[in-house]
């Protein structure tokens, strides 16, 4: 199945903690099916450089220190789902995060007669993440992704792609603080979980395995979708 059988426009969420493989995901599905990706940042990125209506409205709240109000994420949502290249659909990520906005994404939708296919929920094994995550590095160099126990350095201690042996771990790359991002994603999307699963979206995909293995179930639930 390609880009050109989807002639239904698809609207998924991908739902999944840090480190999940959200990013690499929607990348593969961008470039498998002509799904595009939406990240809420991004987003207001764009709707602010762009000059928008939506966007000149979140620099003011930006500019004056404040939190960007769901009418106006929605707002810049609407102009940016009716833009050509969103024709054979999206993949959300990072909104919505609450029931709410869960609700005006559906009245939203509604507007064109469009649903949410399929809610996808990444699952993971928290303690085995907190090991995958805070074991990760990278070459100084050239950005060569490592880790501690499934991709070590070379018995040099320098990098096989570009032979630098300055290294760098992000900060925030610790058990503790991975635990402590796991345990508030939990509690931030459970009522996500609950609320599409009620309306019968919910997938769930095992994102424990390789990224190849992910992608293949993730095929399964997009071509599901479409039917």
């Amino acid at each position: 199945m390609d880009a050109a059988v989807l002639t239904t426009p698809a609207v998924l969420i991908l739902l999944g903690p840090p480190g999940a493989g959200k990013g690499t995901q929607a990348r593969m599905l961008e470039e498998k099916y002509g799904l595009v990706q939406l990240s809420t940042g991004d987003l207001l990125r764009a709707a602010v450089a762009a000059g928008t209506d939506a966007g000149k409205a979140a620099k003011a709240v930006m500019e004056a220190g404040g939190l960007v109000s769901d009418e106006i994420v929605i707002n810049i949502l609407r102009d940016r789902l009716g833009e050509a290249d969103c024709a054979k659909g999206v993949i959300l990520d990072g909104f919505p995060r609450t029931t709410v906005q869960a609700e005006a994404l559906d009245v939203l939708l509604g507007e064109t007669g469009q649903k949410i296919n399929a809610a996808i929920s990444l699952e993971v094994d928290d303690a085995a993440m907190v090991g995958r995550i805070s074991g990760r590095f990278t070459c100084g160099g050239c950005g060569e992704g490592y880790h501690d126990s499934f991709k070590p350095l070379p018995d040099t201690g320098a990098c096989s792609n570009c032979g630098s042996t300055e290294m760098k771990r992000r900060a925030d790359d610790n058990a503790e603080t991975v635990g402590s991002r796991l345990e508030a994603y939990h509690a931030q999307t459970a009522p996500l979980i609950a609320y599409y699963e009620g309306k019968g979206a919910l997938q769930k995909i095992d994102a424990m395995g390789g990224i190849d293995e992910i992608a293949q179930g993730l095929a399964t639930v997009v071509k599901g979708a479409m039917d």
